[in-house]
């Protein structure tokens, strides 16, 4: 198991075309990939369900941690740091 806790820093957080990006790209893994938001309420979310990665409410500057389990999840860890860090203009395939 792979873990990561890093700063969401997009004036949006993880709402809107963010989540949806961030969710696109969990979902591209064979990985069990979760996220949790360290700012909100406690326990880890389904990364690949855009309807349990918005009702974590991660906005601007909140840490979340993440969490990968399977065959790639080196890979699936990488790709959401790299989308991350890129403020959400670099997915995977770009």
């Amino acid at each position: 198991m792979k873990e990561l806790q890093i700063t969401v820093t997009h004036e949006a957080g993880l709402h809107a075309r963010p989540a949806a990006l961030f969710v696109q790209t969990a979902a591209a893994f064979k990985a069990n990939v979760q996220v949790q938001n360290n700012d909100g309420k406690p326990g880890f979310k389904n990364a690949k369900s855009i309807i349990e990665v918005l009702t974590l409410g991660v906005n601007q500057g909140h840490t979340i941690t993440l969490r990968a389990e399977g065959e790639d999840e080196d890979d699936a860890i990488q790709a959401l740091q790299t989308l991350i860090e890129s403020n959400f203009t670099k997915t995977p395939t770009s």
